[in-house]
């Protein structure tokens, strides 16, 4: 398999059979511009047909997982329709692809995780977080819905009341805290998180490949029996760019003060 068409990864295989990929764009935290965040819809069904591959782990390089997407493109697609069914069609990529993947997939969370990076960090089959990373889905303080895949996993993870807490409000959430809530499947030291994800790996690598497959595919049914929720919240979210909401939100984003959205003078 031929992966050097994938922009900032950089793909290492490890015995037995580990394929380590590491998100590597690390002056623009790793964010998820067009490129990338097309690859990460195009790179799922590519490993599922590798014969080399058993296991992924996926990481971050620097200081971030993936600091989510492109402001500049968000910006830019608002009120274009052609953009914003590609932006759709993307991401429904990216989850259905990452779900439907038969190969375990380890997600090592070592720095911040927002936007596509939270997707693919929750989507995984085991995540693992370091203690100094922070993960957070902002939808809401951008003024747009919490759409993508936080609607389908986020209750069933920590609890719908976590999950409306978190995503409502935006707030960012700590390694250790992730853990106690279930979000992530185990918290570690920030200088063991590479040799946890690689200990992990090797486990599975090592284990059957029929059972683990056949439970990873049995217990996505949770989440595939989700879609008209997923494919309902993914609607609500792309009509965000048709809002003025999304505009001001990326105002404040840029100008690191709290936004002032339109729709709060909104009368009932």
């Amino acid at each position: 398999m031929d992966y050097s068409s994938f922009p900032n990864m950089i793909f290492e295989r490890r015995d037995p059979g580990i394929l380590w990929i590491t998100l590597s764009k690390p002056e623009k935290l790793n964010t998820a511009d067009a490129q990338m965040h097309q690859a990460l819809a195009d790179l799922w069904p590519m490993i599922d047909r590798d014969p080399e591959t058993r296991v992924v782990v996926l990481t971050g390089s620097g200081r971030a997982f993936s600091a989510g997407g492109d402001l500049d493109r968000i910006k830019n697609a608002h009120g274009d329709y052609e953009q914003v069914v590609t932006i759709l069609e993307e991401t429904r990529d990216i989850v259905y692809k990452m779900l439907y993947c038969s190969k375990p997939i380890v997600a090592a969370i070592n720095g911040v995780a927002v936007g596509a990076g939270v997707v693919v960090g929750l989507l995984a089959d085991i995540s693992i977080m370091a203690e100094g990373a922070r993960l957070g889905d902002g939808h809401t303080k951008m003024g747009w819905a919490a759409g993508d895949h936080a609607a389908i996993i986020w209750p069933l993870l920590c609890g719908m009341a976590k999950a409306k807490y978190y995503l409502m409000t935006s707030d960012f959430i700590d390694g250790r805290e992730a853990e106690r809530i279930g979000l992530v499947s185990m918290c570690v030291p920030d200088d063991q998180l590479p040799d946890k994800a690689m200990q992990v790996a090797t486990r599975l690598a090592n284990g059957s490949r029929d059972a683990i497959k056949f439970t990873k595919r049995a217990l996505n049914q949770w989440l595939l029996q989700a879609g008209p929720i997923f494919d309902h919240a993914m609607v609500l979210e792309m009509m965000g760019f048709f809002s003025p909401d999304l505009l001001a939100g990326l105002e404040g984003l840029r100008n690191k003060r709290p936004a002032v959205f339109p729709s709060r003078e909104n009368k009932l």
